[in-house]
């Protein structure tokens, strides 16, 4: 049965889980934060801009999605860069979140979702980074260096206590590009389900179980 107690103490035990996860995502962001130049990527973007010029409303199209691209790149970059774990890599999913972007500026149904776009986008772009590692390490024995391949572990190598990094790799895709979205990009319920195409009770949900995961990790670890 369910107690005032066990509440209270639960609810202590996802406060620190989620500070210890924001510890560590922290961590990792620094680790990435000196290999990416804003500077670099917008114009490398607007190079492409001008190799894609297009009549009609393409002047309306590249100067928003440029705008966007100024503000938004480095996060965007460090966010994929959690996912992955890889800047380079990252750089190229950003890039061409907002290619696809611009590409589809016309179809969105208001100019102010093209960041929310561009997110999905970015995380849709990391799914599919995954896939690939997957698919190469699975079938791609003869590579000549398989250990390349991208972790589906986003944080494996961050320098952190075992029992932390143990506790993160137990949860699944979708609860850590929740767990991301909330305590790293600090987006807030509504934003992240927009984002994630869920509904907002699935979003709390999801959160839920990751840090009750993260927590039961922890403890498992520390009983050893």
């Amino acid at each position: 049965m369910t107690t005032a107690g066990n509440d209270t103490a639960s609810t202590r035990a996802d406060e620190f889980v989620a500070r210890v996860y924001q510890q560590v995502i922290t961590a990792q962001a620094a680790q990435y934060a000196a290999a990416w130049k804003a500077g670099a990527g917008l114009d490398r973007f607007r190079a492409w801009l001008q190799d894609h010029a297009a009549p009609g409303p393409a002047p309306d199209a590249d100067q928003a999605v440029a705008q966007l691209y100024s503000l938004h790149y480095g996060a965007l970059v460090r966010l994929a860069a959690m996912l992955v774990r890889d800047t380079a890599t990252a750089e190229d999913v950003v890039q061409d979140a907002f290619e696809r972007l611009h590409r589809g500026w016309h179809r969105l149904r208001e100019p102010s979702s093209g960041l929310a776009y561009a997110r999905s986008s970015v995380l849709n772009g990391c799914r599919s980074v995954h896939r690939r590692a997957a698919v190469a390490r699975k079938y791609g024995p003869q590579l000549a260096n398989p250990a390349d391949a991208i972790s589906p572990a986003p944080f494996a190598a961050v320098d952190a206590s075992s029992q932390v990094v143990a506790a993160v790799q137990v949860l699944t895709r979708r609860q850590r590009e929740v767990i991301v979205l909330r305590y790293y990009a600090d987006l807030d319920i509504a934003e992240i389900a927009g984002t994630l195409r869920l509904t907002q009770g699935a979003v709390r949900a999801t959160i839920s179980r990751a840090l009750t995961a993260m927590a039961r990790a922890l403890e498992e670890d520390s009983d050893d």
